[in-house]
């Protein structure tokens, strides 16, 4: 049977290849052929089999037309244009395939063999092939045409020496003073587009230093390539009919920055009323900012050079302040006709001082929960004049255990916070700044949050923060705090809860009093902010350190029966670290794989013996491993032995995490996008837990990984995308050694599988 149907499958594969071979010259006109593309053959000894290839690889793109779209082999747009016929409206059914989905034959008679032929000779010129002979010819058979190209590249040229003009007048200098930095080396072989890098490159110098009219245009490189041994000597010189005013050098004459600008404003009426601060003029009539505000925005004062680095500074700062709605600049001519002066005019429009803002969110987990939250934001912009961000926001929310068998355990969550943003870093006796076009800023947190469990517990928490956030490019930020303090506590326990404990002691932890007082850092790097790349490396780092100093002062020893408190409450003193590494390559046009490994540590030590509940790691959700219910994996090989059966069963913690993801993304049609992943992971205790047999952390933890595959749909809009993801465990780590990966069990046709081991996640956005 099975012989039998490998022989019918490979026979309709025989005959569709048949079919498709007569069909895709069916409507190529008499006298022309169906052009297959281009073929490059290097025939150059005297270069390397390696330099060829690469040659090879950079003359491929160049041919044009280009044939007929393939699929392993196969053009199915041509042969669905073919099937279509000659439908009589373009509108029509038929006619949409014909036309919008099929694609017309690219016939010979499109073909400009000569121009190719140019093309390819320019481009090795272009690169110090100056002997480049290319000879060109066409393969008709079967009504199908192949175009070939013979390429003989002869020795490339090199760079025996670059000569920058040595003329006197200011503007020969500054180029001549910039050639250490120069991108022409002698050695290195002539390349025309390191020429052209070599032009921007002494612009963006010379525009850096005053030369505000300059441009590349005005720069000329002259090659020589008549001096032997194939080499040229390059020279650098500003071609003679550069105009005047590009050979000065321009100072700022004059600042003038309209804080409330907008097209009906009048310049003259408004510069009038412009105060003078720190060499600045200020027009504010409204009183609107602090003219303090602009001292480490605006980076030039008067008499400093015009410096384009500078100006694209300020710019970005005026931007990255988030007051203003429209920033603008122009610079004009100062003075008489014959001075080498700018004044230079900043037009700022506000964005409104206040605003409300109402969010809902919706979220569902893997452990029938379903929910949402609504917040209320209040912003003030500009709060005390000085560019200060003030916002409050309350929010409520809820999740609904809406199946199973504690149907009625629901949540619900409620809060208050206030954070205060300065456009400084604000520091005693220190006036501290960045290079970067991004303001720092430091921000003050207060926050209140109440959270309730029906008919387990209800439990509060406050949290206060005094830190920093800088960046220092548009990939690169960093975020310190200085202070943070968490203070969370029980206010009710239902007695239902207690008996649960009693049996299930793991479960006292997710109500434990915990005081938190330390510092953090954080720091990203982000190289797709603002960027179209095609491949690249995420990265990010935290460290959470606490009760550091007030242990070090206290000499607090938890394991000898030392517990020092702060207010009557014993603080937490642990020290913990996390890495994100996530790795993103483009497939082709419509397709992504995305990669992510998660390495966390956590070390309780001095007034601990456990990190505090909220800071410990977990495993198991919708944007972790999917295959398994959320925070439910782990520690190590422990089950918590309620697990399946309740819906309030503790979630799973640990101090160590090793977590790894991979996912192939593919856009399937319009907005809708597919993707393939695997998920791997689990957390560890570092210590013993008599209470979770297998949970520490020991040499044997690769073994102990729980593994997960499944596949997910994506609605991706931009500006949101919503994700289901369907997934089923590989490897169970709970099972005993040797019996823990199951393949052999999987049964998507048994009921009772199916619902014991698919696990659907609801989410809004990628999970990485």
């Amino acid at each position: 049977m099975k012989t039998s149907l490998q022989i019918g499958t490979l026979s309709i594969v025989i005959i569709v290849g048949v079919l498709i071979s007569c069909n895709t010259t069916k409507y190529v006109p008499a006298n022309d052929a169906l052009y297959k593309g281009g073929e490059i053959k290097i025939e150059s000894p005297e270069n390397s089999r390696k330099k060829n290839k690469n040659i090879k690889k950079q003359l491929d793109p160049l041919l044009t037309p280009k044939p007929n779209k393939r699929v392993l082999g196969i053009p199915f747009k041509l042969i669905i244009y073919n099937l279509a016929g000659t439908p009589k409206n373009k509108n029509s059914l038929l006619g949409k395939i014909k036309y919008n989905t099929g694609e017309a034959p690219v016939l010979l008679s499109q073909l400009n063999l000569e121009f190719n032929q140019d093309v390819l000779r320019s481009n090795l010129e272009n690169h110090g092939f100056f002997q480049a002979e290319v000879i060109a010819d066409t393969i008709v058979k079967n009504k199908k045409a192949t175009a070939r190209y013979v390429v003989k590249t002869g020795d490339q040229y090199t760079i025996r020496s670059v000569q920058f003009d040595s003329g006197l007048t200011v503007l020969t200098k500054a180029i001549k003073n910039s050639s250490k930095r120069s991108f022409l080396k002698p050695g290195d072989h002539f390349n025309f587009d390191v020429i052209k890098a070599e032009r921007e490159r002494i612009d963006a110098e010379l525009k850096d230093s005053g030369f505000f009219y300059f441009n590349p245009d005005f720069m000329l490189i002259k090659v020589d390539s008549t001096i032997g041994k194939n080499e040229v000597n390059l020279y650098v010189k500003v071609k003679p009919e550069t105009p005047s005013k590009s050979r000065k050098r321009y100072t700022i004459s004059e600042v003038l920055i309209l804080t409330n600008y907008s097209l009906r404003t009048v310049q003259d009426s408004s510069a009038q009323n412009a105060v003078l601060h720190d060499g600045l003029r200020i027009s504010d009539r409204r009183n609107l900012f602090k003219p303090k505000m602009f001292d480490k925005l605006i980076l030039f004062r008067p008499g400093d050079a015009y410096n384009r680095s500078q100006q694209n500074l300020t710019i970005n700062r005026l931007i990255t302040m988030g007051l203003f709605k429209f920033v603008n600049n122009r610079f004009e001519d100062s003075g008489p006709a014959d001075s080498s002066q700018l004044k230079s005019t900043y037009y700022l429009t506000p964005f409104p001082k206040k605003s409300i803002r109402l969010e809902l969110g919706g979220n569902t987990k893997s452990n029938n929960l379903i929910g949402s939250q609504l917040t209320l934001s209040w912003r003030n912009r500009n709060a005390f004049r000085g560019g200060e961000l003030l916002t409050m926001r309350a929010l409520g929310g809820f999740e609904l255990q809406y199946s199973g068998q504690f149907k009625g355990y629901n949540t619900y969550r409620g809060g208050f916070e206030t954070e205060l943003s300065l456009p400084r870093f604000v520091l005693p006796f220190v006036n501290l700044n960045t290079k970067s076009g991004f303001v720092p800023k430091t921000n003050i947190l207060l926050a209140y949050d109440i959270l309730n469990k029906q008919k387990l517990y209800t439990m509060n928490s406050f949290r206060a923060a005094y830190g920093y956030v800088w960046k220092e490019s548009l990939s690169k930020e960093h975020q310190l705090n200085i202070v943070s303090i968490n203070f969370v506590q029980p206010i009710a326990i239902t007695q239902e809860f207690i008996d649960s404990a009693a049996s299930n002691p793991t479960l006292q932890k997710a109500v434990e009093k915990q005081f938190i007082l330390g510092s953090t850092y954080n720091f990203t790097y982000d190289p797709f902010v603002g960027k179209m790349k095609r491949h690249g490396i995420y990265y990010n780092f935290n460290i959470d350190l606490s009760g550091n100093i007030p242990g070090l002062i206290s000499g607090a020893d938890a394991k000898e029966g030392k517990v020092s408190t702060i207010f009557n409450a014993a603080y937490s003193q642990y020290v913990k670290m996390q890495h994100d590494v996530r790795y993103y390559h483009t497939i082709g046009s419509n397709s992504l794989w995305a990669n992510r490994l998660i390495v966390g540590f956590g070390l309780p030590y001095g007034n601990s013996t456990a990190m505090p509940f909220i800071k410990q790691f977990f495993v198991g959700g919708n944007n972790s491993l999917r295959a398994f219910r959320s925070r439910s994996v782990g520690p190590g090989t422990y089950q918590a032995p309620d697990a399946g059966t309740t819906s309030f069963y503790a979630e799973q913690s640990g101090d160590i995490k090793l977590e790894a993801n991979t996912e192939l993304r593919a856009k399937l049609f319009s907005v809708v996008h597919g993707a393939l992943f695997v998920d791997a992971g689990n957390i560890w205790l570092l210590n013993e837990d008599s209470l979770k047999p297998g949970a520490k952390f020991t040499n044997k933890f690769f073994s102990e990984v729980a593994v997960g595959a499944g596949v997910g749909l994506r609605i991706d809009v931009s500006f949101i995308v919503v994700r289901f993801d369907v997934a089923f465990p590989l490897r169970k780590p709970f099972l005993p050694a040797g019996e823990r990966w199951v393949f052999d069990q999987i049964k998507f046709g048994d009921p009772a599988w199916r619902k014991q081991n698919i696990i659907y996640n609801l989410a809004i956005g990628y999970p990485f």
